[in-house]
């Protein structure tokens, strides 16, 4: 009886641990309840969705919420659900996106995913900080997309840049849950994946705006919505949480990097 007890509580004490407390100064993202505070979401400019007309723009993110939930004839679950204090997307569907903008900001959050998987953070709207299954070959189609090197790196901007691809392979074997670290002021970035520095304070480009001459491309917006991409393969979130980081603080780490 004394065994059986202990083993309940050891298994309930697990369970609890899973969810960690909110930092100081930080905020909850994820309720660990329900989708609160969230809605769907897409690759889209998202000065091109404030742009719209209110009665429009309500219209377009009404229709990315609805896939949120849609029931999957595969799984008989909804594409994004909460089991535990976990939010998990099955691959499919609109991407999580928060219903609030933010500007500059430190980010903490866990993942776990699958074989096969391709997802992401986009910062602010834009793609992205990568996560990959480190376990695919590199193609010939596709000579820069190398997850071998791992996850955490800026994927979409241009290869050979600073930030493009993580420092060092970080990602923990499939089934253990790995640990992001974003802070982002202007339009640099630095990425922490399991406590390693993968991203040092690189810029990242306004994918939206690549296609452009270089003289009429504009930095990424300064202010936009987190999102957690779903990209074909099962991934797991937990413990999603969010400082922003006021101007004086912003001025003080850009400082720390010279000009």
């Amino acid at each position: 009886m004394k065994a059986t007890l202990l083993l309940c509580c050891l298994v309930f004490s697990a369970g609890l641990l899973r969810a960690a407390p909110t930092p100081p100064r930080f905020t909850a993202l994820f309720n660990a309840k329900d989708l609160a505070g969230w809605r769907g979401g897409t690759t889209f400019d998202h000065r091109k969705l404030l742009a719209m007309p209110a009665a429009e723009r309500t219209a377009q993110i009404a229709k990315w919420t609805t896939t949120m939930t849609e029931v999957s004839a595969k799984t008989g679950k909804p594409h994004w659900r909460v089991e535990g204090d976990e939010l998990v997307n099955d691959g499919f569907g609109a991407y999580a996106t928060t219903e609030k903008d933010y500007g500059d900001f430190e980010l903490r959050l866990e993942y776990k995913t699958v074989a096969g998987a391709d997802s992401g953070i986009y910062l602010r709207g834009v793609p992205q900080v990568q996560i990959w299954d480190i376990n695919q070959p590199d193609q010939a189609k596709q000579p820069n997309r190398h997850p071998r090197l791992g996850s955490g790196g800026l994927f979409n901007n241009t290869p050979g840049t600073p930030g493009r691809d993580p420092l060092v392979l970080a990602d923990k074997p499939f089934g253990e849950w790995n640990t992001v670290r974003v802070v982002m002021v202007g339009t640099r970035v630095s990425v922490w994946l399991n406590d390693k520095l993968v991203v040092d304070h690189a810029v990242l480009e306004n994918y939206y705006d690549q296609k452009l001459p270089a003289a009429e491309r504009r930095p990424i917006p300064d202010r936009g919505p987190i999102q957690l991409q779903t990209h074909g393969g099962e991934i797991r979130w937990r413990n999603v949480h969010l400082r922003e980081i006021d101007a004086n603080e912003a001025k003080q780490l850009l400082a720390t990097r010279g000009k």
